[in-house]
């Protein structure tokens, strides 16, 4: 099978964001994430201390990130709430200082207008929303600065508790509600060629949502935007494997390379090395680039 028949037929597939352009019929992003909170799921704070935040930026650049993905305000119901202040204050010191040591695409993991705002000041490209520009007013900053945005499918958004969350169908519900949400994105002003889609696995989704959602990407991708996953080391992945929170890289990248296979093309990540290696090898088997190096096989 070619790269050209996985194609997922995407809308506007050549986009400059930020400072760097992507191809994305033959090609896949690979974000690296760096968040300011003390209670992120797999961090557990390590990034917390801006100095920290900046070197882990910068060293996921250099190790092969096409962009860099910074929030301040965990997704988890089971946090301390901050207000908007405390929220800038922990992204916008970041955004400013990778802003000014690298040119890669830089994101802010924000559902709130006044934050969203703000990090676009200080240099960030686009505006990551796991609340699906629900909040009033934040798909109007969207417009009016002209960041990109992905809008991301969840029931609650972030710090909101949802028990037992239950779909009838959860592919054709997560793409009913993406559709709707990029309908209500271009109504307030975003261009078509800014918007980005994400599932949202595992966020108010139990394991057997997850999974199905990967098994039938490609109905997500179908929808022509280009489609992000963010699916490292999360619960569906240590819940099928048996695997503790350190131990599910190779189970990530599993994942990964069967969502790029039906039309994934950004990937949210903590192990950007390995990821790197992962899809680049993926992108060759595909045909959509040769080898780094020449052959050295004389048999």
């Amino acid at each position: 099978m070619s790269g050209e028949e996985l194609s997922p037929g995407i809308i506007a597939p050549v986009r400059r964001i930020g400072r760097r352009e992507f191809d994305f019929e033959r090609q896949v992003a690979i974000m690296a994430i760096v968040n300011r909170t003390p209670n992120s799921f797999h961090d557990q704070g390590r990034t917390f201390e801006l100095d920290r935040a900046v070197e882990a930026a910068t060293r996921a650049v250099d190790e092969g990130a096409d962009w860099v993905d910074i929030g301040g305000f965990a997704f988890s119901a089971a946090q301390a709430h901050i207000d908007v202040a405390e929220e800038i204050d922990r992204v916008a010191p970041v955004i400013a200082r990778v802003r000014a040591a690298t040119d890669a695409v830089i994101s802010v993991d924000t559902h709130r207008p006044e934050v969203a705002r703000a990090a676009v000041e200080a240099g960030a490209d686009v505006i990551n929303d796991t609340n699906g520009l629900r909040e009033p007013g934040l798909a109007e900053v969207a417009a009016e600065t002209g960041a990109g945005v992905i809008v991301t499918h969840s029931l609650g958004g972030p710090g909101r508790r949802v028990f037992r969350p239950s779909y009838a169908d959860v592919v054709s519900e997560v793409a009913g509600f993406l559709r709707e949400r990029v309908s209500a994105a271009l109504k307030a002003g975003i261009l078509p060629e800014k918007i980005i889609i994400d599932p949202g696995h595992d966020l108010n989704k139990n394991t057997f949502h997850s999974l199905e959602l990967t098994r039938r990407l490609e109905e997500i991708t179908s929808i022509g935007y280009p489609t992000l996953v963010a699916l490292s080391n999360k619960d569906f992945i240590g819940e099928t494997l048996d695997r503790p929170q350190g131990e599910r890289k190779e189970g990530t990248i599993a994942a990964n390379v069967v969502s790029i296979l039906k039309g994934a093309r950004i990937l949210r990540v903590h192990d950007v090395a390995a990821t790197v290696a992962s899809v680049r090898m993926t992108e060759a088997v595909l045909g959509w680039r040769g080898p780094v190096a020449p052959s050295h096989n004389l048999a």
